[in-house]
């Protein structure tokens, strides 16, 4: 990562500081790290330095592109679903936390001055993945349990760490593809290691978000030549299937074959789980039963209270589905909203603007055109992960999603105020700017 602007400040270490511990969980791996409360800190320091640029606003505002308002929408319309929640207290609660998410989502877009700094947050990123995907390898050993898959994860159960890797993967492809030599061994060797881990954790909804990944890079990762896209499929597909073992494929067929999984024939699996779910959105189809209040639906108004009356327990469990998990906790509408929200972040990247002159030469946003197409396409095909995997998962007001969505929509509003053709204000000393 070469020129492109004033570098590092205060303001993206803060950023990087709130990805690495809110996202990766650093300081959950490494314990001593939590006396300090990092997450919280590096949220306020980073609100706090946004609140004191004294940079002049932009010529494109965060709220004139689509997906913030949506993002605005979805958090007024779990605001307003508070009160007729089956528990008031807890969808206040679920509201307070995913507000603080949103307020990040905003500084980050309000942080990025160039490319460069999307690019420089995209690396905390895949930083912040392959430490945590180091110490879950190195936790188990490099071996499986029983059941073919890690259990020891730290934070994330296996199914949320083989998003979040899924997520990761192709901005490490970025890097490979960019950058000077040592970063791009880095970002290999990076790569190689989450690749691991998405095997050994042995989830299924995760392979499904990878193989949604590859179809987007083979079809329209159009950055890159059309016959290295296939070759390199190619030979990662059979070195990924050597080292995966039998296994891990045995595992993987049952995709295919579900007759036997427990989660279409359990009561507490996925199938019924989300069966229960459709019928809360139906019971309560306007404001749902109140955000962060699913598991309560399943514990107080499930067709399995009865069985509790019984004296058989009941499991207040997660929807395991964050489309479910948004329509019975917001009803019709929020489900709306949210998948309003991430469509319309994969239109800001898919509608960047171009630069005139020579495609080898860095432009106004402070990457090449050829670097800027690669980074927005790789932030796509890392929604596009997320959005599969977190079918099978309850991740729906995690930061995870709205991370990458701040660096999609940070990268759209740079492009466009740098490419206007209007002329732009001279530009004052931003706070804790190095020099």
């Amino acid at each position: 990562m070469g020129g492109g602007g004033r570098g590092w400040d205060l303001l993206l270490l803060c950023l990087s500081g709130f990805i690495l511990t809110s996202v990766a969980r650093i300081h959950q791996l490494f314990p001593e790290l939590a006396v300090f409360r990092p997450v919280t800190v590096m949220g306020i320091l980073a609100i706090g330095l946004c609140l004191l640029d004294r940079v002049p606003p932009r010529r494109i505002y965060a709220f004139q592109i689509p997906a913030t308002r949506w993002l605005l929408a979805l958090a007024v319309w779990m605001a307003l679903s508070v009160p007729g929640a089956l528990w008031p207290g807890g969808a206040f609660g679920t509201f307070r936390d995913f507000a603080k998410t949103a307020l990040i989502y905003f500084v980050i877009v309000r942080a990025v001055r160039s490319a460069r700094d999307v690019e420089r947050l995209a690396l905390v990123y895949v930083l912040g993945a392959m430490i945590f995907a180091t110490m879950v390898l190195t936790h188990n050993q490099f071996q499986l349990d029983v059941g073919g898959r890690m259990e020891r994860l730290y934070f994330y159960d296996s199914n949320d760490f083989a998003t979040y890797t899924v997520t990761a993967l192709p901005l490490g492809l970025y890097f490979v593809m960019n950058g000077r030599r040592w970063l791009r061994v880095a970002a290999c060797a990076a790569s190689a290691v989450l690749a691991t881990g998405l095997l050994w954790s042995g989830s299924r909804g995760g392979f499904l978000a990878l193989l949604a990944v590859v179809a987007y890079f083979l079809l329209r990762f159009t950055s890159v030549q059309r016959s290295w896209r296939w070759t390199t499929v190619a030979v990662v597909g059979v070195l990924l299937t050597a080292v995966a073992g039998s296994t891990y494929w045995t595992r993987m067929s049952t995709v295919l074959h579900p007759s036997a999984d427990y989660n279409l024939t359990d009561e507490q699996g996925r199938w019924r789980i989300w069966e229960r779910g459709m019928g809360y959105m139906i019971q309560h189809p306007v404001f749902g039963v109140g955000g962060g209040n699913f598991p309560r639906a399943e514990g107080t108004i499930s067709p399995l209270v009865g069985r509790q009356r019984a004296g058989h327990g009941l499991k207040w469990g997660p929807p395991h589905n964050s489309y479910l998990q948004v329509g019975a906790e917001l009803g019709v509408p929020g489900l709306i909203i949210y998948v309003a929200f991430i469509l319309s972040v994969c239109a800001a990247l898919r509608t960047l603007p171009t630069a005139p002159g020579p495609p080898g030469v860095a432009d106004p946003t402070g990457l090449r055109s050829l670097e800027r197409a690669r980074l927005a396409q790789s932030l796509t095909a890392s929604l596009i992960g997320f959005a599969v995997g977190s079918f099978f998962l309850t991740l729906a007001y995690h930061d995870m999603l709205y991370t990458l969505a701040g660096m999609a929509v940070g990268l759209h509003q740079v492009t466009v105020n740098a490419l206007s053709p209007r002329p732009s204000r001279p530009r004052l000393p931003r706070a804790g700017a190095w020099r």
